[in-house]
C-alpha cells in the first residue's frame, strides 16, 4: 500500500461507490454466486455481492463455502476474467447487404455498448489483460472493438487476501499484489477496505465519496492480507516461467508425457475457454435466409478442436497428443517469441475447471523434471 494516499471505504459505504459510479456514467459488473460459482454480472446494490462466501478449488473441483466472515471479496477468483468483457466470445464484425439494385456493400458492425466499471478485478486477470493488449493493440493490427472497450472500461482492483489451492500467481509473477493499471485498488480488511486512486478517473470518484484518510493499522492490515495470500500457495512453475522452460519443452516435444496427458485430456476446450489469455478464435458467415444479407462473425475458438489446426483440407493436430502439446507449449513457450511474455499469469483456472483435474504445473514438472511445489512463506 506504498506510493498513493490511501482512503478507508467501510463496508456499509460500498453502495456509495456503486452509486459515483453510475452517475458517472458507468454500468456496474460485479462479482456474484450464480449456478454454484462466482460470476461477473451487472451489479445495482452492494448486496449482490458474495458476502461470506469463499472457494474450494483443488484439481477438477470448484465449490463454494459460506463462512462467518463479513466480507465481500474472501474468495480467490471464479470462472470468469475481464476477456468476456473486452474480448467478446461472440460478435458480428461486418454485415453485407444487397442494395435495390442487386450490388453488394460491406459494411463494418460495431456495438452500442455504455461504459463499463467492473468491480473485484485481481491481479492475475489485469496482468493478463495487459497481454491480451499485445494481441489486440499490436501497431498496425489494432482491433477497434476490443480498443474502444478497454479505453472506456472503469478497473476498480482488489488485492488479493485468499489464495486458493490452485493459485500459483507468485510462482508467474502476476500476483497477490495489484500493479497498475487500474482506476481505484482496494484492499479489504475486516470492516471495510483501504483504497487508493491510480488514475484521474479515480481520483475523482474518491473524491466525491469524502472518505477518510486509512489508519496506520488499517494499512498493515491490508498489507499483511495480502502477504497471507501469497504464503498460502504452494503450487509453482518450474524454472521461474521463463525462457529456460520454453527451451526446456521445445527440446523434450517427444516426451512420453505428451501420451500420458493426453490418455487423460478430453480435447474439451474448458482450459481454453476459462484461460484468460487465450485468443484463438474462428470467424463464420450467417446469410440472410432470402439472400438479402448476411453477418460476418468472431467467436471464440481452441487449440483442441479439429477445425484449428485445418489446413488445405488436412487436419494438422489430428490427434489429443498434438494438440495438448501445442496448448502447453504455446502458453509458457512460443509466447515469449511473440509477445516477449508468457501467457500463463497463474491463475490455475484450467486446473479447477478441467474436468478430468489435469494440473498444469504438474505436467510442466514432469516434463523439466523440478519439482512444482513451492516452500510456504
Amino acid at each position: 500500500m506504498d506510493g498513493e494516499a490511501s482512503y478507508f471505504l467501510p463496508h456499509y459505504r460500498l453502495q456509495n461507490l456503486l452509486d459515483a459510479l453510475q452517475h458517472a456514467g458507468f454500468n456496474c459488473i460485479g462479482p456474484q454466486v450464480r449456478d454454484g460459482g462466482i460470476v461477473y454480472e451487472p451489479l445495482t446494490h452492494a448486496s449482490q455481492l458474495p458476502w461470506g462466501i469463499r472457494d474450494h478449488q483443488s484439481p477438477g473441483q470448484y465449490r463454494l463455502i459460506k463462512t462467518d466472515e463479513k466480507k465481500a471479496f474472501s474468495f480467490a477468483n471464479g470462472a470468469q476474467a475481464l476477456k468476456p468483457i473486452l474480448f467478446k466470445p461472440r460478435e458480428t464484425v461486418w454485415r453485407v447487404v444487397r442494395d435495390e439494385n442487386g450490388k453488394l456493400e460491406f459494411k463494418p458492425h460495431y456495438s452500442k455498448e455504455q461504459p463499463i466499471a467492473i468491480l473485484g478485478v485481481r491481479s492475475c486477470d489485469l496482468v493478463a489483460m495487459a497481454i491480451q493488449d499485445k494481441v489486440f493493440l499490436r501497431e498496425n493490427h489494432v482491433d477497434p472493438r476490443y480498443e474502444e472497450r478497454r479505453k472506456s472500461l472503469f478497473i476498480i482492483a482488489i488485492n488479493c487476501s485468499y489464495a486458493s489451492g490452485n493459485c500459483f500467481c507468485v510462482s508467474a509473477g502476476s500476483g497477490p499484489e495489484v500493479n497498475n493499471p487500474f482506476d481505484i485498488l482496494m484492499t479489504e480488511i475486516h470492516d471495510g477496505l483501504v483504497v487508493k486512486a491510480g488514475s484521474k478517473r479515480g481520483h475523482e470518484i474518491i473524491a466525491a465519496l469524502k472518505l477518510e484518510m486509512a489508519r496506520v493499522e488499517q494499512n498493515d492490515e491490508a498489507a499483511n492480507n495480502v502477504a497471507q495470500a501469497a504464503a498460502m500457495q504452494t503450487k509453482r512453475i518450474p524454472l521461474e516461467n521463463g525462457y529456460g522452460l520454453r527451451d526446456v519443452l521445445f527440446s523434450n516435444l517427444d516426451h512420453p508425457r505428451w501420451e500420458q496427458v493426453a490418455d487423460r485430456c478430453l480435447s474439451c476446450g474448458n482450459c481454453t475457454q476459462v484461460c484468460p489469455t487465450c485468443f484463438c478464435h474462428s470467424e463464420t458467415e450467417e446469410p440472410a435466409l432470402d439472400g438479402s444479407c448476411s453477418e460476418h462473425h468472431r467467436e471464440w475458438d481452441s487449440c483442441f478442436t479439429s477445425g484449428h489446426s485445418y489446413l488445405n483440407g488436412k487436419v494438422i493436430r489430428d490427434d489429443t497428443r498434438k494438440r495438448y502439446r501445442q496448448w502447453l507449449t504455446h502458453k509458457v513457450g512460443s509466447w515469449f517469441d511473440q509477445f516477449d511474455v508468457s501467457g500463463c499469469v497463474g491463475c490455475g483456472r484450467c486446473i479447477s475447471w478441467c474436468p478430468v483435474g489435469i494440473d498444469l504445473t504438474e505436467e510442466l514438472a514432469a516434463i523439466s523434471g523440478e519439482a512444482n511445489e513451492r516452500e510456504k512463506m
